[in-house]
């Protein structure tokens, strides 16, 4: 079983993700964590409350969720979990303590991939991953094809040419 860290902003486009990363791992069984980090602030009133951060959690749509659930329902037989997780901190050496807390084998992009952040205190995650000492996949969804649109393509073919013959 591997675990996989995507960075996201909980946009539903990061979501296709998943079917290049089961596509790309084809004899594995996934872990998929979607994970946002944030760097603490100065305030100790904040400070106080992180152990009360589900407002956090408020910035994930229920779109968003939806999707992981049809995702992780499609894909049942290579997919173990897929959760909702956020970092706390702005250091590598915290962020390698968070992998090694999950037992993150690496972190998973899609190409081209572009940081927004969600308030005032996101932080760009590729500042933490490029350093992390985790293999880093950069995925493509543009090659991501299904294999039953593949296979019925092989049939149509066949019986083509078999009518052309």
């Amino acid at each position: 079983m591997k675990t996989i860290l995507i960075p996201t902003d909980f946009n539903l486009e990061s979501t296709k993700i998943i079917d290049a990363l089961v596509q790309n791992q084809p004899n594995e069984t996934l872990n998929i964590i979607f994970v946002h980090a944030f760097k603490l602030s100065d305030s100790i009133t904040d400070m106080l409350m992180l152990s009360r951060r589900s407002r956090d959690y408020e910035n994930v749509s229920d779109e968003f969720y939806q999707q992981l659930n049809q995702s992780k329902s499609k894909y049942s037989a290579k997919i173990n979990t897929i959760g909702i997780e956020y970092f706390y901190g702005s250091t590598v050496a915290a962020f390698k303590n968070f992998i090694e807390a999950f037992d993150v084998e690496c972190v998973a992009y899609l190409k081209g991939y572009t940081f927004k952040p969600i308030n005032k205190f996101s932080i760009d995650p590729k500042f933490l991953t490029a350093r992390c000492g985790c293999e880093v996949l950069e995925l493509n969804i543009m090659t991501v094809h299904s294999s039953e649109n593949l296979i019925d393509t092989k049939i149509q073919e066949a019986i083509l040419q078999e009518a052309n013959a």
